[in-house]
């Protein structure tokens, strides 16, 4: 446990808590956008309701992504001050992007979307809601380029051991980007889609908010048949991706340890413990050639094995091969669940409590509520461990990248993190389901102010009536 060890896992711990709120964040402002559109369209109040109720839901989640997000940023100077000093040329102009053209997109109608209501015009108040969730997208596009590149660095010189811009347009348009940023998105989407559906399913099984619940529900299954299939279609070519650019980190996703026979093609791993001081997997269970029909749509096509490069040149094998199968597990089950669903919707079985298919598919919401943000993480460590040893693939390891700092410092500050974090968010996470416990309920808008009358956001109005007898 030495300085760079311990900051490997500060960084992950404060980056695993921050990516849940803006993923979920991503999701909830296009839902927003969505249900805002369908109560300007129909005037059925329930739609107002939802839009009114998820509308506190993003707003607790969005504050507690802003605070989280600012604490990681300062590990950069704190902890990887290296990593800036080399690269900072390159990262900070993407993440300065990423504040003047997101954030204050965000926080300019942020406002108008949370307190703008009956106080400015309604297409202006759609106007809002949309740009919250387009910012949102845009944030999203600086990120995920930012750390695209630092997995296919493209567009760039070496001059004096500094990183210098070459081409913006390949840095910004790295070879992994394109993937990962729709990966990443509809990841995003999923998750939001599968918390709706599954609040929806927990109210249903309890009879409770039942209109607003059978909408919800009928909207995430809709979106869900659309996105899942899509997010396994992208999946693919990400995957293939990375076999170009980053094998070694496809052999570990797989264990894939040595050079099979001309002609045997790759297993596909089921289960196994990798074991990697004998290079070899323990208890394996595999599917024959089914691999290479997945990495390389070939039966009998190659990957790269881990021996073909030495020990130190290998990401940590076990967690990266446990968290993709997690990944690809959930991802599995969610679409099991959607064509389930599916199945009953046609049968008209879907919010049917009498029957045995309808209450297997709420119960099977209900279970998979939280299954994006398991996923998500999966997936994140999948990326992040995945490129070790180097912080910038295959040029900057990450042992050079750390601060000269001592253990004992970022001992500290990690229990400090821990326990503020736990404190903090857990507090902000328990009122996020106390809020969604109670559910929607009608809202009755306040009244437009009249001519004349004094807001409450001025606190030194002058008073309609003299505060003395005869002033």
């Amino acid at each position: 446990m030495d300085a760079l060890m311990l900051s490997r896992i500060q960084f992950g711990f404060v980056i695993s808590f921050h990516i849940l709120f803006p993923a979920f964040t991503i999701g909830l402002a296009s839902w927003l956008a969505f249900v805002e559109w369908r109560w300007l369209r129909t005037r059925d109040t329930v739609w107002r309701d939802l839009f009114f109720f998820w509308t506190k839901v993003f707003a607790v989640s969005f504050g507690m992504g802003v605070v989280s997000g600012i604490v990681m940023s300062f590990q950069f100077g704190t902890n990887w001050s290296v990593l800036s000093e080399q690269a900072g040329n390159i990262l900070g102009p993407l993440l300065s992007y990423e504040v003047l053209t997101a954030f204050f997109l965000e926080a300019t109608f942020l406002g108008v979307m949370l307190f703008g209501w009956n106080r400015v015009d309604e297409k202006m108040h759609f106007l809002a809601t949309c740009m919250v969730a387009l910012g949102t997208l845009i944030s999203t596009f600086w990120i995920i380029s930012a750390n695209s590149w630092m997995q296919t660095p493209a567009g760039y010189k070496i001059v004096d051991g500094v990183f210098e811009p070459a081409s913006w347009w390949a840095i910004v348009f790295n070879p992994s980007f394109p993937y990962r940023l729709a990966h990443m998105v509809l990841a995003a989407f999923i998750t939001t889609c599968f918390v709706i559906g599954g609040v929806a399913a927990g109210y249903l099984r309890r009879g409770v908010h039942v209109d607003a619940a059978r909408r919800m529900l009928k909207a995430a299954v809709i979106f869900a048949a659309i996105t899942v299939p899509t997010q396994v279609f992208v999946g693919d070519l990400h995957g293939l991706n990375a076999r170009e650019h980053q094998p070694i980190k496809v052999a570990a996703m797989e264990a894939h340890w040595q050079h099979k026979p001309k002609g045997e093609g790759v297993p596909l791993v089921l289960f196994a413990v990798p074991n990697e001081r004998a290079e070899r997997n323990d208890y394996e269970i595999a599917v024959p050639r089914l691999g290479s029909l997945i990495l390389t749509h070939s039966l009998d096509g190659e990957i790269q094995p881990l021996t073909s490069v030495p020990p130190e040149e290998r990401p940590p094998v076990k967690p990266v091969f446990y968290a993709f199968r997690l990944m690809v597990g959930l991802g599995v089950a969610m679409l099991l669940l959607v064509l389930a669903s599916l199945w009953a919707w046609r049968r008209k079985r879907l919010y049917d409590l009498d029957s045995a298919l309808g209450r297997w598919v709420l119960n099977g919401w209900r279970a998979l509520t939280l299954s994006g943000f398991v996923a998500i993480l999966a997936g994140w460590y999948v990326v992040e461990i995945g490129r070790q040893p180097y912080v910038i693939y295959g040029l900057l390891r990450t042992a050079d990248a750390v601060s000269a700092v001592n253990a004992g410092s970022v001992l500290t500050s990690l229990i400090v993190f821990v326990v503020v974090y736990l404190t903090v968010f857990g507090a902000g996470i328990g009122y996020l389901v106390k809020l969604i416990r109670k559910g929607p309920h009608p809202h009755e808008p306040a009244p437009r102010p009249r001519q004349g009358d004094k807001t409450p956001a001025r606190p030194l109005s002058v008073p309609d009536e003299p505060a003395e007898p005869g002033a």
